[in-house]
């Protein structure tokens, strides 16, 4: 799953507006991505809120012009008429961070279309998921809160009308947690696969790896993404969100060799 940042503040430093981003979405369908992620609004840590209207803007036409080639276009948002406007012109896929918690109308939306859903975890919101202490569960297990979410907010889904086999999920790698509580999530992607729903690992770049790396640049993050993205596939990660498609690609189709899993040819370089 290719990021195509529409902002102008993204965090890895690879926001793009309009022809721009159109061109970085076309390059990462040559470089072999699978699906398309467009995002309008940033989610990282105290990212400013916009309005539906700015939003819309900046992810409708890209989603026209993308939705036009044989690739799933899938839309970050946390807001239901953006995720209608966008389904309506093309989209097939809504990732929200929330997992369908931010608006109440989300979920309906969703069970009303035939569409794929991300239900994403996390603490706080945006403007305030900073890690802190006070952030942490009393369970003191990251992987059993994010389950007890999961489980909940899957359940209201499905009551709702939506397909239980168009939901994938995602742990929220950076979104709240510690340094180790995300990395726990990558070492514990088997517990996290028994609910029996696909699961995206969306680490690429994050300051977790800065952190450990020691590496302030997010665009000089690559390795460290490469290894995570290693890891998260051995331990049964199906989608990867990534910023860096050709590198990653190549990581994932190694990957998969070594574990005798099927895995498409890749071009050449």
């Amino acid at each position: 799953m290719g990021i195509v940042n529409a902002t102008p503040d993204s965090f890895s430093g690879d926001g793009k507006l309009g022809q721009t981003a159109i061109d970085s979405a076309l390059r990462m369908i040559d470089d072999g991505a699978d699906i398309l992620d467009i995002g309008g609004e940033s989610t990282r840590p105290g990212a400013d809120k916009i309005s539906v209207r700015e939003e819309l803007d900046r992810i409708l036409p890209l989603v026209k012009v993308l939705s036009s080639h044989s690739i799933p276009i899938s839309v970050d948002t946390t807001k239901a008429e953006v995720a209608q406007a966008a389904l309506e012109h093309g989209a097939s896929i809504i990732n929200d961070v929330s997992g369908g918690t931010f608006d109440e109308k989300m979920l309906p939306l969703i069970a009303s279309s035939d569409c794929g859903f991300v239900m994403m975890h996390l603490r706080g919101t945006p403007q305030t998921m900073q890690w802190s202490e006070k952030t942490t569960n009393a369970t003191n297990d990251v992987i059993t809160e994010i389950v007890h979410f999961w489980n909940a907010q899957i359940q209201t889904a499905i009551e709702l009308g939506i397909d239980k086999n168009c939901i994938a999920l995602d742990p929220g790698f950076g979104f709240g947690k510690s340094i180790e509580e995300n990395l726990e999530t990558l070492r514990r992607g088997k517990e996290l696969k028994s609910l029996g729903h696909p699961l995206l690992c969306a680490v690429s770049r994050k300051s977790t790896i800065g952190k450990v790396l020691n590496i302030e640049n997010p665009e000089e993050r690559i390795w460290g993404s490469a290894a995570c993205a290693a890891i998260a596939i051995n331990n049964d990660y199906d989608i990867l969100r990534v910023h860096d498609v050709r590198e990653m690609r190549q990581v994932a189709c190694m990957v998969d060799a070594l574990r005798q899993r099927h895995h498409p040819p890749i071009h050449a370089p």
